[in-house]
């Protein structure tokens, strides 16, 4: 723990679809310490990126300690901020830690080639994504970097990203796993967000 002396803040990044009011929900949780949500406006990492970063540095001017909680793509747009430095701890809830292979994923659940979509650049699923070669690009072009001792909520029945696939980013980044059993890609159940305030509670404190 933090000494008393000390000012923490909860930066939380929310996933597709989610908003900022999600943090009030981490209020209830940490009353101690003071709990933001960014609302980023932009959806591709290269121009989140700017927003994350303006947020931490803002952040980093008033409080000694950052904590990160971050949701899904949340979690990916974050670790490509290159805000580490700044962060003492992460928190991450059904993070997607390999976009590379989430886009792979996606072009083959949608019968698309890389070379249709480098010909096409954009391609609209059936699924409702939008697969971008730009994107894909850049993925590849800016691995993940990230040094951060990290916390993983894992749901048992994710259905964007394997036990595989978070296994081995943890492995690869010293990061510690939880997994709930049952548990799907969209924590929103009463009994999963039980299990996620728990397991919240548990390994901050």
């Amino acid at each position: 723990m933090e000494s008393k002396t000390e000012r923490t803040a909860i930066l939380y990044v929310h996933g597709k679809g989610g908003s900022a009011k999600e943090a009030e929900h981490y209020k209830t949780l940490f009353p101690e310490w003071d709990v933001y949500g960014l609302d980023y406006k932009k959806n591709t990492p290269w121009e989140t990126k700017g927003e994350i970063q303006s947020k931490v540095t803002s952040l980093n001017r008033e409080y000694d300690n950052i904590i990160l909680v971050a949701n899904s793509i949340g979690a990916f747009f974050s670790m490509n901020a290159k805000i580490e430095d700044a962060i003492k701890r992460a928190y991450l809830i059904s993070p997607i830690v390999n976009m590379e292979k989430l886009i792979m994923d996606m072009m083959e659940w949608a019968n698309v080639t890389e070379a249709e979509l480098k010909e096409k650049m954009n391609i609209t699923t059936e699924f409702g994504e939008t697969l971008s070669w730009e994107y894909l690009f850049y993925v590849r072009s800016n691995p993940i970097h990230w040094d951060v001792p990290t916390y993983i909520l894992y749901g048992e029945k994710d259905n964007l990203t394997s036990i595989e696939t978070v296994t081995q980013f943890a492995e690869a980044h010293h990061a510690n796993i939880t997994v709930m059993p049952t548990g799907e890609h969209w924590f929103h159940t009463k009994e999963q967000m039980e299990f996620l305030d728990n397991w919240m509670k548990n390994k901050v404190h």
